[in-house]
């Protein structure tokens, strides 16, 4: 078989062509050499001095989670989940108000704050009394000049077979699971509406979506938040208002320590979930901000669930 004449040429001159590619890769050996050693440089920069992360694209990344001068208001914020979410905020950078029906209480929880540096104020008041409520958000924007931030996380626990259940029971955790959202939501959106902006975090639950015998009342309380939230998303966003759920499962509170303490539902938990442990209240703390956050400005009417994967599995 004959060659053509450029297959001779390049034949002639294939020592020419095996140097040229040996010098190729000698000249990219060099480069992915000086990249790495550039990363490496950085990388030992940034260990000995966390300052200069500016080196690198965060300095562009932070500043979109960044609640400085914000001011929240974390409805049953002096324990449990509340807590962990106002302390996430605070650590962010906002003020914090937490709330709660107990002034000692609530005032031990911001001494706490306050003992670790964040910012940190009480908010005494019942979540289900409407002029309460609107009195406490009032004075915070007096004192503030604004309110950005909403995370409505009262709610309380009546177990009972639904068909026992007292009537009392049932309205009980629907006004401070539900009623109360609403409440807070519409006090605090006639300021954001003036402000066009703000940021509204429910706190949903498994139950928005699933149900368990003996807490028919909470499941309904909380199936109603998750519309609830949609509903505030739908008729606020074109006030710049973000309106997002966040449902819990089964997290270390106090609610749960009934759950907690029983073998065979602890045991079964673990099982069921892909993550084989009950959720910890500062996994609950990214997610808080980023919600509360420029990051989260085009996120609304969601309910993002955080349970190790429990209700992503069959």
């Amino acid at each position: 078989m004959e060659l053509s004449g450029d297959c001779e040429d390049l034949r002639k001159g294939n020592k020419g062509f095996i140097l040229h590619t040996q010098r190729v890769r000698l000249a990219e050996s060099v480069i992915w050499i000086l990249i790495n050693s550039l990363l490496l440089t950085n990388f030992c920069l940034l260990s000995e001095n966390p300052t200069r992360i500016g080196l690198g694209v965060m300095d562009k990344i932070i500043p979109l989670f960044s609640l400085n001068e914000k001011v929240a208001l974390i409805t049953g914020g002096y324990r449990g989940l509340g807590a962990e979410i106002a302390r996430a905020l605070a650590e962010a950078g906002a003020v914090v108000y937490l709330n709660g029906r107990s002034s000692e209480r609530v005032e031990e929880s911001v001494k706490a704050f306050r003992a670790e540096g964040l910012d940190a104020h009480s908010a005494v008041f019942d979540v289900t009394d409407e002029e309460a409520s609107a009195a406490a958000v009032d004075a915070i924007v007096e004192s503030r000049g604004h309110i950005d931030i909403l995370v409505n996380n009262a709610g309380i626990q009546r177990r009972s077979p639904l068909v026992d259940m007292a009537l009392e029971d049932f309205k009980a955790v629907i006004d401070t699971n539900l009623t109360a959202a609403f409440i807070l939501g519409k006090a605090v959106a006639s300021h954001m509406i003036k402000q066009e902006s703000g940021k509204i975090i429910n706190i949903c639950s498994l139950m928005s979506d699933l149900a368990r015998p003996t807490i028919a009342n909470y499941a309904a309380a909380k199936g109603g938040i998750r519309m609830l939230t949609r509903s505030m998303a739908g008729e606020w966003a074109s006030h710049n208002i973000q309106a997002n759920g966040i449902g819990p499962g089964y997290f270390e509170t106090e609610m749960t320590q009934v759950l907690r303490d029983n073998p065979e539902f602890d045991s079964w938990l673990k099982g069921r979930t892909p993550s084989g442990r009950w959720g910890k209240p500062e996994d609950l703390k990214g997610l808080a901000v980023f919600l509360a956050s420029p990051a989260s400005n085009y996120v609304n009417g969601q309910l993002i669930y955080i349970d190790g994967g429990l209700t992503a599995v069959v």
